[in-house]
């Protein structure tokens, strides 16, 4: 049986640094969230990896490494599960948002913020490939992977088979530090979901 469990990293801080907006990593709630989750999974042993999956972005990469040593296993930094890029930082927020305002629902997966940047239809092509090739190479594994509340959410693409050009009618929020399970039993052809947004250890 091939389960696959996302965790949704931390609380973290996204300030101005070097002209544009960056993340600079788990906030100090973010920490408190993640140790929480860390303490959780080592009292309970409820996910028995056998392989441990992150963003390198810094806020995946600093909750994967504080929930490394419940899990118990080496961490595997893969790209493909990085969080939507769709500018290159310098927008401030309250442009970013009004300029998003502007675009017509229907154009919304197809708009590009600026040149060499994914539209929200790439992004979600790029997660369902990334899911694609983990799932081909871990099958009948338990699989974790410490990502983004974007990618969690592209993965409803992928295993409710729909498609990123239509705009959505529900909005996913995976809170932080959340746990979302999906799984495959041996002779399944199909994915149950098993929970979503699990974030009791808060």
């Amino acid at each position: 049986m091939t389960h696959l469990y996302f965790i949704r990293h931390g609380d973290y801080i996204e300030a101005l640094e070097d002209g544009s907006y960056q993340d600079l990593g788990l906030s100090p709630e973010g920490i408190r969230q993640t140790k929480c989750l860390r303490d959780r999974l080592s009292r309970t042993g409820e996910i028995k990896a056998d392989v441990l999956i992150a963003s390198p972005m810094r806020r995946a990469k600093a909750s994967a490494e504080i929930l490394a040593s419940a899990l118990g296993k080496p961490i595997v930094f893969d790209k493909g599960f990085e969080e939507w890029v769709c500018d290159d930082g310098t927008l401030p927020p309250e442009q970013f948002s009004a300029r998003w305002r502007q675009v017509p629902e229907a154009q919304k997966p197809f708009f590009r913020f600026m040149d060499g940047y994914e539209t929200g239809f790439e992004f979600s092509g790029r997660i369902q490939s990334a899911l694609n090739h983990l799932l081909q190479d871990y099958a009948g594994k338990t699989i974790v992977v410490v990502t983004h509340g974007g990618v969690i959410a592209a993965s409803f693409h992928y295993f409710f088979g729909l498609s990123a050009a239509v705009p959505a009618r529900v909005a996913l929020s995976a809170r932080h530090t959340s746990i979302t399970h999906w799984y495959q039993s041996p002779h399944g052809q199909t994915w149950a979901l098993e929970r979503y947004n699990d974030a009791h250890h808060l």
